[in-house]
């Protein structure tokens, strides 16, 4: 029996001595600091200037408690650090007890009767705010590591500064996490406090900036009752979002989670983002109330755990104890705001030392009649030198690193923290330049890690909202129509009194829920009426009267302020139908229709090039292309145009006229067939001609025209400036027909407007007698109505688009409006349109002949001018005009002249010689020599230029062949004519001689 007492007394005493050993460690380190700084007091010189500097803090709680004993270290830290300054803070400290007034008297006091030179806190923003206008009027800087509200800014009390992140920075990180998770709408939740509602301007900005929408802002009192917030709780538990942004400080929000707990909402389905009120303290909160937070996301301004950190710690619990024995010491004790607190405290050191001020000296007024203390306080002689030194301030702080921007701390990044088991669990980093990131690294994974722990202790993340709040069914409202019920028909069961719902739109609706990526229980409900107005039927929906409506209902601009659509399932926009009549042409000039004016005139153009390229290749080696020159010209037209119905009979001798006139044939052949087609179409086809084209001409005439009822198509119309007076409701298709088949004049309409769906019914429905015609005006098409903010519209869209893609979709619209094109009517806009044939259709084979016809041209110049360079003779003297001209004219004229080394004029001559003709020989002769005998009595002129004279001949004595040229009247024989007296000539002449 003594072995065991023996061992536990030793057991006993070992943890006694290990405690006491620890005790006097800490002991010795708070002795060791001690002594530091009295070391460092003695050693100070003798003239340091003492800085009165005022803290206000709530010395009540256990937070104010420890914010003053940081204070104290940071001023003791910083002279243990800096013994030879030449200043030194002394400071002053006052008790606000949470209270606006206790803040405001503490400020008056130290300003008026300790003359502080300047003022660290208030805690809270509410007290800041009047401490900080005191603080702008008597020039004493005010720095507050707390008050984080973003409406106390530098830019309105100039002498505020604060040395904490602006509650406007964490909001591009609580955005940044719905946007990872597609959480498209959130309602939050905020204290009822300037630090409350200072946050929703931007909150608002950075949800809108990733798509997600505000579905409600809701204030909670500080100092609500638990009814007040059970009431609250149970308005969220109706509505079908289930994310929800908390941004409250770390006394309200324990009490606002313990409700939520107990009414069931920190379970599945629901995800909760609270700010860094709770974030950067959740290290001090109890176990019970991070129980009630289990599975909450949270932010806090992100701080790197260095070695000075952790000796701040430890010396800070060590003193803790020392001065408060009954105070609470945490594990994790050096919260952000703690060593805020500690580095505003360094700043206003280094910034009074940096700032050399002087002893405190205020300029009271003299002579002031203010009735209170505040207007007598003065203003501060010190002040504005010390807050430009404290702007300027810049080290390496507890915190991170100390720089004021536009005065006010700048966080380098946030830290996302998961509260589950005993406190926060890191699950991931937002930087301004890498956004939501796995850690803190270039090369870090994007979004949170996947090991976060929501509400329900479920590890896979909330959608954000719910189908049905009370789980009940949806409630999808369909209209009861008179007209068009391919779109959606309600038809009751006398029996049963069922309603049988069916319709394009309602299978259209069917297959987009079978496509959810999660089952949606829903119900149709008919509501009768509803046709009459689609305004009012949509307001269904505001007025919390249905979930959903499904019909043909057009997506307007003015109806989505109210309500939101899916992406539209059917074509968009509007035009008109009207009737149409049969038409034939009987113009007496139809004949010149079937071609446009530019292919006339480009077809005229071809034929005289080719006819002239024809001619020009054959003229000197084929008899048939020689003559008088208005022969020749004939024949250019002649010839080509002969093309046209094949009947050319000139004999072709050069192989490449040859090739241009199959590439011309094979061009006129396509042309002239054609041209039959299009003018046997317009001769024996007949045209439907609407009776109106045109929407002004419908105004000018001020004719009946007719709308759908119910439509949105009557305010369009009346808009574009159609009288109401002139407009007639229909609601069926028959309604259509017979309005438009009677006509304006007989108590009808001239046309109907309706959407592009309703008229493609109607004309697949009567496909003879009408036409839609004229512009056709935008909008959205038909799509499913959702309440504003509706968690199910971004993924009905996308089923939308998904069905689209399909078949499924095509299968339906051909199962309600049947196949498409199956109309006559509607088999083209050539009933309607012209059928005139363009140069443009022809354009490729033009281009094929001019450039085959320009090439064969430049072909045959080019040997022409090759071979019979050596034939030329230019004349210089007795001519007129420059050497340049003369020359051409030579060519002109060599080039006139027949080509008799050509085979078909050699074959000629060899049958005049076999025939004995000496008159021929003759003639051959002189052409030869080129001039007769010096004797001779018989005129000079060549055979050639009497012959054959072209359009290039010269008339000029002094450019014919000599001197003696035939008489005028001689030009103008014809070859054969000339063969014929050539007999006679000869035997004149030969008479002449004997």
């Amino acid at each position: 029996m003594g072995r065991p007492c023996s061992s536990s007394r030793f057991v006993s005493s070992s943890l006694n001595l290990r405690r006491f050993a620890l005790a006097a460690l800490v002991w010795w380190c708070v002795l060791a600091a001690s002594l530091q700084a009295a070391t460092a007091q003695r050693n100070a010189p003798p003239g340091q200037v003492k800085v009165r500097v005022g803290v206000i803090l709530n010395l009540t709680s256990s937070i104010g408690q420890r914010r003053k004993v940081g204070i104290e270290m940071a001023v003791e830290d910083y002279y243990a650090a800096h013994p030879g300054s030449r200043t030194r803070v002394a400071l002053r400290f006052r008790d606000s007890g949470g209270q606006v007034v206790g803040a405001a008297s503490a400020a008056v006091d130290l300003i008026k009767n300790e003359q502080v030179q300047a003022i660290i806190g208030p805690a809270t923003s509410a007290e800041a705010g009047f401490v900080a206008y005191l603080a702008n009027s008597t020039h004493v800087p005010v720095l507050s590591s707390s008050a984080t509200s973003p409406e106390l800014s530098s830019a309105q009390t100039l002498f505020f500064v604060r040395t904490a992140a602006n509650d406007s920075f964490q909001v591009a990180p609580v955005a940044a996490v719905l946007a990872t998770f597609r959480w498209h709408a959130a309602v939050i939740v905020y204290e009822d406090s300037p630090y409350g509602s200072g946050i929703l301007p931007a909150l608002a900005d950075a949800l809108q900036g990733v798509g997600a929408r505000i579905m409600e802002r809701t204030a909670v009192p500080a100092d609500a009752d638990d009814d007040r917030i059970d009431a609250v709780l149970n308005r969220f538990m109706a509505m079908p979002t289930r994310v929800f942004i908390v941004h409250m400080n770390r006394f309200v929000a324990p009490r606002f989670f313990r409700r939520a707990r107990n009414a069931g909402m920190m379970s599945e389905d629901y995800a909760w983002i609270v700010t860094d009120g709770v974030g950067s303290v959740v290290d001090a909160l109890s176990p019970d109330e991070i129980n009630a937070m289990e599975g909450v996301i949270s932010l806090r301004p992100y701080v790197q755990m260095t070695d000075e950190v952790r000796n701040f710690s430890a010396r800070f619990r060590a003193r803790l104890r020392r001065v408060s024995p009954s105070a609470d010491v945490y594990a994790h004790d050096s919260t952000v705001l703690m060593l805020w607190s500690y580095d505003t405290a360094w700043a206003i050191a280094t910034a009074a030392e940096a700032a050399d001020v002087s002893s405190p000296a205020f300029q009271t007024p003299q002579q002031s009649s203010a009735l209170t203390d505040l207007g007598r306080l003065g203003v501060s002689a010190t002040g504005a030198a010390l807050l430009k030194a404290v702007h300027e301030t810049t080290f390496h702080g507890l915190a991170g690193n100390f720089t004021l921007v536009d005065g006010q701390l700048q966080p380098p990044a946030y830290e996302v923290v998961n509260i589950i088991g005993k406190g926060a669990r890191q699950v991931g980093f937002w930087t301004p330049e890498a956004g939501i990131s796995q850690a803190l690294d270039a090369n870090a994974a994007k979004g949170l890690k996947p090991s976060i722990i929501w509400p329900g202790d479920v590890t896979s993340p909330p959608k954000g909202w719910v189908v049905s709040a009370n789980g009940q069914k949806l409630r999808v409202a369909v209209p009861v129509k008179g007209g068009f019920k391919q779109f959606v028909n309600v038809a009751k069961d006398a029996t049963t009194g069922v309603h049988n719902i069916t319709g394009y739109c309602i299978e259209v609706f069917d297959a987009v829920m079978r496509k959810m990526p999660y089952p949606v229980s829903y119900e149709y409900v008919p509501i009768p009426n509803s046709s009459v107005s689609y305004d009012k039927f949509v307001s269904l929906l505001p007025e919390q009267k249905a979930d959903i409506i499904v019909g043909d209902v057009t997506i307007t601009a003015s109806r989505m302020a109210n309500v939101d659509f899916s992406m539209p399932f059917t074509d968009s926009g509007w035009s008109m139908v009207v009737a149409v009549r049969t038409e034939t042409s009987t113009s007496m000039w139809i004949f010149l229709q079937p071609l446009t004016t530019s292919l006339w005139l480009a077809s005229l153009a071809f034929f005289c090039f080719t006819g002239f390229v024809v001619w020009a290749i054959e003229h000197r080696i084929n008899p048939e292309f020689r003559g008088t020159p208005w022969q020749q010209f004939g024949l250019i037209f002649y010839f080509a145009f002969s093309t046209l119905v094949f009947s050319h009979k000139e004999k072709l001798e050069s192989n490449l006229s040859r090739f241009v006139v199959i590439i011309w044939v094979f061009v006129v052949l396509i042309l002239t067939s054609s041209y039959t087609a299009s003018l046997t179409s317009m001769l024996t086809v007949q045209k439907l001609q609407p009776t109106v084209t045109d929407v002004r001409e419908l105004q000018r005439s001020g004719a009946y025209i007719g709308y759908q009822d119910g439509s949105f198509i009557k305010d369009s119309l009346r808009k574009i400036g159609f009288d109401e007076a002139r407009m007639k409701n229909f609601s069926t298709a028959e309604g259509y027909a017979e309005a438009l088949s009677k006509g304006p004049a007989n108590g009808g309409v001239a046309a109907v407007f309706d959407e592009i769906p309703y008229l493609k019914l109607f004309l697949s429905q009567y496909c003879d007698g009408y036409a839609m015609v004229g512009p056709v005006y935008k909008t959205d098409g038909f799509g499913f109505v959702f309440p504003l903010g509706s968690p199910l519209t971004p993924d009905v869209s996308r089923a939308v688009l998904t069905l689209a893609e399909g078949e499924e979709m095509a299968q339906i619209e051909k199962k309600w409006f049947g196949e498409p094109g199956a109309c006559p009517s509607q088999g083209g806009s050539a009933a309607v349109g012209s059928s005139n044939l363009s140069f443009r259709s022809f354009g490729g084979l033009f281009l094929i002949t001019g450039v085959v016809s320009g090439l064969m041209l430049l072909i045959y110049l080019a040997t022409f001018v090759y071979r019979e360079r050596g034939e030329v003779r230019t004349v210089e003297e007795g001519g007129s005009g420059s050497s340049s001209v003369r020359r051409l004219r030579a060519w002109l004229r060599h080039f006139d002249q027949k080509d008799l080394k050509c085979p078909t004029f050699k074959t000629w001559n060899e049958e005049s010689v076999r025939e004995g003709s000496q008159t021929r020989r003759w003639v051959d002769d002189t052409v030869r020599n080129g001039r007769g005998g010096a004797n001779s009595a018989v005129p000079a002129t060549s055979d050639e230029e009497a012959i054959g004279m072209s359009p290039f001949s010269i008339s000029a004595g002094s450019e014919m062949i000599n001197a003696g040229s035939s008489p005028a009247s001689e030009i103008g024989t014809s070859f054969e004519q000339r063969m014929q007296d050539a007999p006679h000539s000869a035997e004149m002449t030969l008479s002449g001689d004997a």
